[in-house]
Formats: structure tokens, C-alpha cells, sequence
């Protein structure tokens, strides 16, 4: 399995799992409830209850008008069955406009379920720092996929599921009377001794569902394990191809279209391994439900023969009691006939309910035992105390044990790998807690963080990219043109309304230099920034300088790379990651 994909579902299913079914259910129920969906939820489902109820009574009606219909006919008296055609035209006709209610009901209660659902997920995501530290997490859960598609599947499947067993709950009680009623008196006469079965249909209808349900439970057990299984390996498909769409350019470039085609031919072959899997249980499963539902064809009749041959009811009443009969046991084998749908419902469920449970997991649970000490200073200065970073790899952080930076001054971390200068970055920003020390910045004051490599391009237009994630109205209409212009774009001034793939229509280097186009619009008073001054070409780096000598001589700015803050007519403050060389790094280009 590709570890990047984000799918282990082994781990997965069993951290799910030991919270149980109705946990799991239970948890995704109130969240929903208390969303801005919950009263339009309650509401539509007591909608659906007094639907199917209204569709009992009509089924009970239509039901009984078997008995005089049927006997119109074994009469041959034309005027009564023409009378009961009329009869039956009403019931179909009520029962026909329940159903079309119901439906309107039932999609509904999906959308709005989904509504629910989904923005308890997302509030949870994307509260501060939670999706990163998810992403980086051992969990790792594609929460595109489960926000998305099994989101929806999981609120489409219960609310059918849910609708048909209300359904079939409530026919079978209606039903079971009707059952009782016309075998109370039964009788078997065994030996020239007859042996009275009170209820003899009621009980027919029950041990013959619960045998179906038995076979059906031990041969589809396997399923949700399946269904689960296969979920994991089309995330992993979807993953890789994903990957590769993003990366087009150097895929090409180095000419790996081969390679890459190996990779997703594997994830497909994965895919396709599970489904054959999954394609042997529902195979399996089918020789049960479908046995029955073939048996099913006679065995009201069957049942229903002894009263009919023993004078007890008539023809209508032998038709009457067979559609009884089919009604009551087509409740009882709701179960039978859902068996596959169930497992791929409880698969779904216990993705989404996987995926909820690790984003509102403690944090100090994720990762490492320690943490750093995040705290606000009210002295206007940025401080570190005794600094160390926790990763995989082991523990480092700041040389120098105590620093203080003050506002508007330069300071330059320099370190051996790129990936210890993203630690830290990540740690000084919050994003990565685990670790130890003191890490504090001034209160009430904004920091503008710069992570490295490509930087992030909202959608929407380019005065909504310089504004994010502030509101455009927040700065004044001339500041963004005079931004661009300050930073040597100005050709993107008259785009700046136009709403485009920015992060497609302009260059790594333009994107980067658009990074510090924003950070001179919006004037923050600290800026944190991972090795992107690095990146840049000279002429770049000079427009960039520049602007930070004059435009934001008053921000504080704390950069961990290279030495390009030396050009700057401040010479910054150097610190260095414990064990990083004290000289290569740091002179002047």
C-alpha cells in the first residue's frame, strides 16, 4: 500500500471498530442533530413516520378488499366486482400519492442529513491547525474522499435503510394481527388428535424469516470486511492518480509515463482484486436471497392451503390471507432481502465515523508525549526559550538557549537539511507542537507564516489571492496595483478582478514573488518565513530586499535558509539549528 495515499485501513477498521455500532451511529446522529440541519431532520423524519403509517392503514384496507373481491369473482357477479374495481381505484390512488410523498420526504431527508453530516466534518477539519496535523499524522484518512463520496453514500444508505426498516416494522405489527385473526382457532389433527396452534400464519411468517435471516447472516458475514477493504484500495487508485495529475510537468519531463502507469496499474490491480472479492460474497449471498425470494412465490399459498381446504375461509379469504402473509414475512425478511446493502451501509459508516473520531482525537494523542509551550508575551518581542523539535527521526531545536527578537528586527536561522529548517518553521509557527521549550509571540499582533515550496493560491480573482484570508474590502483599492508594481508585477494590475487558475497561469517565480506582494498589502507586523527568499531569482531577491528594507522597515522578519537576508542594508541576527556550521551558511553570497 502506498503510505502516502493516507489509507491504512487495517488500523483504521479496528480503532472504529472497538467503539462499537452504536457509538459509531450514535456519535454521527447527535452531531448531525445539533448541526443547523437537526430541527429540518426531526422534521422530516416524523413526516416519513406518519407517511408510512397512513401507508399501513392503506395496505390493511387493501389487504381486506382482496376477501370481496376475489369472491365477486368466484360468485361471477358482475356488479359487485365492478363495484370493488372502483373500491380498489381509491386505495391505489391514496397509496399511490403516499408513496410520492414519501419519496419527496426521503430525498430530502438525504440532502439534509448530508447537510448535517458534512458540516460537522468540515467545522471539525478545519479548525485551526487540525487538518495539518491530521495530514501528518499516523492516522492519515483522504478526507476528500470521506467528506465527499462517503459522506454522501453513508446519508443516501441511511436514510433508505433506516425508511424501509420503519417501514417494515410497522406493516409487520399491522400485519400480524390480521395473521393472528384468521389462524386463531387452528387446528392439527395428528394421530385422530387435534393439537390447537393459536396464531399458526403469524408463526409460519417468523420461523420462516428468521431461517432466511440465519442463512443469510452465515453466508454474507464476510461482507463488510469486503466492502471495506475494497473502499481502501479505491482510495489508494484515486490517490495515485490524483499524484499524477498534480505532477505532470516533471513526470513528462523526465519522460516516467511508463512508471507512473506501472504504479496505477498496481493500485487498479488492487482495486480490481478486492472487487472479486467482494464479487464472491454477493455471489454467495445471492443463493440465499434469491432461494427465498423463489419460495416465496408459494408459500403464502402453502401456509394459507390448510385453512382454505379445512372450509375455515373462502377463496377471497384464502387470497386475503396469502397477501397477509406476504406482507407480514416480506417485513420479517427486510433483513434477507438488505443483507448487502447493510454491509456496504456498515462499511461506509465506519470510515466516516473512523475519519470523525480522529479529528476530534486530543491532539497529545497524535503524535509524541511532549509538547511545546505555546503561550502570548506582552512585551511586543517574539521569544524562544530552550527550543527542542520531536520527530521520527529524533529531537532537535536552537542552539542558542534563550533569544529574543525584537520588532522590526531581521533574524536568520540557518541549518544542514531542508528538512530541519521545515521542522522548525512548522514548530515556531504551531503547526508541528510536539517537542519542548517555550515558544511565544506578542500578543494581539499578526504573524504572516511563508511555508516553503509553491505557495498557495486560493480560487477566485487575484485581488481575493493578495487579500486571502482577509476580505477585499479590507484594504484600500490602490494598495493592491501599488503592491504588484512594488514587487515587479506590474502587468497582473489591469487582471486583478479576473477570476483565473492563477496557480496554473503564473510561474513558480511569480507565484513566490506574488507571496511577498501580499505580505506588503497586508503589513504585518511579524513575518515567518521557510527558505522562499532562497528560491527566488537575483533580480527577485533584490525587488524583495528592497521592499523589506523600505516598505517594512517596522516588521519583524525571521527567515530559516540561506543568507540572502545579508544583502539587506540591516544585517540580520544569525541563529543556528543545533549542530548546523556556523560559517558556510552564512557567508554573503
Amino acid at each position: 500500500m502506498n503510505p502516502a495515499s493516507g489509507e491504512k485501513q487495517p488500523a483504521d477498521q479496528s480503532s472504529a471498530a472497538s467503539t462499537g455500532l452504536r457509538h459509531q451511529l450514535g456519535t454521527l446522529l447527535r452531531s448531525t442533530l445539533r448541526s443547523r440541519a437537526g430541527k429540518a431532520i426531526l422534521w422530516l423524519a416524523a413526516g416519513i413516520l406518519l407517511v408510512i403509517i397512513a401507508t399501513a392503514y392503506g395496505q390493511v384496507r387493501l389487504n381486506q378488499w382482496n376477501k370481496p373481491f376475489y369472491d365477486a369473482l368466484s360468485r361471477r357477479d358482475v356488479g359487485d366486482f365492478l363495484y370493488q374495481l372502483g373500491v380498489f381505484l381509491l386505495i391505489a390512488g391514496a397509496l399511490l400519492t403516499l408513496g410520492v410523498a414519501q419519496r419527496w420526504l426521503v430525498e430530502t431527508l438525504k440532502m439534509r442529513l448530508r447537510d448535517g453530516l458534512v458540516r460537522d466534518l468540515l467545522d471539525h477539519w478545519m479548525r485551526p491547525r487540525r487538518a495539518f496535523w491530521l495530514a501528518n499524522s499516523s492516522i492519515g484518512v483522504n478526507p476528500d474522499q470521506r467528506m465527499h463520496e462517503d459522506a454522501r453514500k453513508l446519508c443516501d444508505l441511511t436514510a433508505d435503510l433506516g425508511t424501509g426498516l420503519l417501514q417494515a416494522s410497522i406493516l409487520f405489527v399491522t400485519f400480524a394481527g390480521v395473521l393472528w385473526g384468521m389462524s386463531a382457532d387452528f387446528t392439527i389433527r395428528f394421530s385422530g388428535v387435534d393439537y390447537a396452534v393459536p396464531g399458526f400464519m403469524l408463526w409460519a411468517a417468523i420461523v420462516y424469516a428468521a431461517l432466511g435471516s440465519v442463512f443469510t447472516l452465515w453466508v454474507g458475514r464476510s461482507l463488510v470486511d469486503r466492502n471495506a477493504d475494497r473502499y481502501a484500495r479505491e482510495a489508494d487508485l484515486r490517490f495515485s492518480l490524483v499524484r499524477v495529475n498534480e505532477h505532470l510537468d516533471g513526470i513528462s519531463l523526465a519522460g516516467g509515463e511508463a512508471d507512473e502507469q506501472r504504479r496505477v496499474e498496481l493500485r487498479f490491480g488492487e482495486v480490481l482484486a478486492s472487487t472479486v472479492r467482494l464479487i464472491a460474497g454477493l455471489t454467495n449471498l445471492t443463493w440465499v436471497t434469491a432461494g427465498f425470494g423463489w419460495i416465496t412465490i408459494v408459500a403464502p399459498i402453502l401456509v394459507a392451503a390448510p385453512l382454505y381446504f379445512g372450509g375455515k375461509i373462502s377463496f377471497g379469504g384464502l387470497m386475503m390471507a396469502a397477501a397477509a402473509f406476504t406482507q407480514a414475512q416480506g417485513s420479517l425478511r427486510w433483513f434477507v432481502d438488505n443483507f448487502s446493502v447493510l454491509a456496504d451501509w456498515r462499511a461506509t459508516l465506519l470510515r466516516v465515523a473512523s475519519f470523525r473520531d480522529a479529528l476530534t482525537a486530543p491532539d497529545a494523542e497524535r503524535q509524541f508525549a511532549e509538547r511545546i509551550d505555546y503561550q502570548t508575551t506582552q512585551s511586543g518581542c517574539f521569544e524562544i526559550e530552550r527550543l527542542r523539535v520531536s520527530s521520527m527521526s529524533g529531537d532537535e531545536g536552537l542552539a542558542e538557549s534563550a533569544v529574543t527578537v525584537q520588532q522590526g528586527e531581521r533574524v536568520l536561522i540557518v541549518g544542514v537539511h531542508s528538512t530541519e529548517r521545515t521542522l522548525l518553521f512548522r514548530a515556531l509557527a504551531g503547526l508541528w507542537p510536539w517537542g519542548s521549550g517555550r515558544v511565544a509571540w506578542p500578543e494581539g499582533r499578526s504573524v504572516f507564516f511563508l511555508p516553503g515550496g509553491t505557495p498557495y493560491l486560493p480560487r477566485g480573482t487575484l485581488r481575493e489571492a493578495l487579500a486571502y484570508p482577509a476580505k477585499v474590502a479590507d484594504f484600500d483599492a490602490s494598495r493592491y496595483a501599488h503592491a504588484l508594481k512594488r514587487l515587479g508585477l506590474a502587468r497582473l494590475i489591469p487582471a486583478l478582478d479576473e477570476a483565473r487558475r492563477w496557480d496554473h497561469e503564473l510561474g513558480f517565480d511569480e507565484q513566490l514573488t506574488l507571496s511577498f506582494a501580499r505580505i506588503l498589502l497586508q503589513q504585518p507586523p511579524w513575518v515567518l518565513i521557510d527558505g522562499t527568499l532562497c528560491a527566488l531569482d537575483d533580480e527577485a531577491q533584490e525587488k524583495v530586499i528592497e521592499v523589506l528594507d523600505s516598505d517594512l522597515a517596522g516588521t519583524g522578519i525571521i527567515h530559516i535558509g540561506r543568507t540572502v537576508l545579508t544583502r539587506s542594508a540591516t544585517p540580520p541576527r544569525v541563529l543556528h539549528i543545533e549542530g548546523a556550521p556556523a560559517d558556510d551558511e552564512v557567508t554573503t553570497p
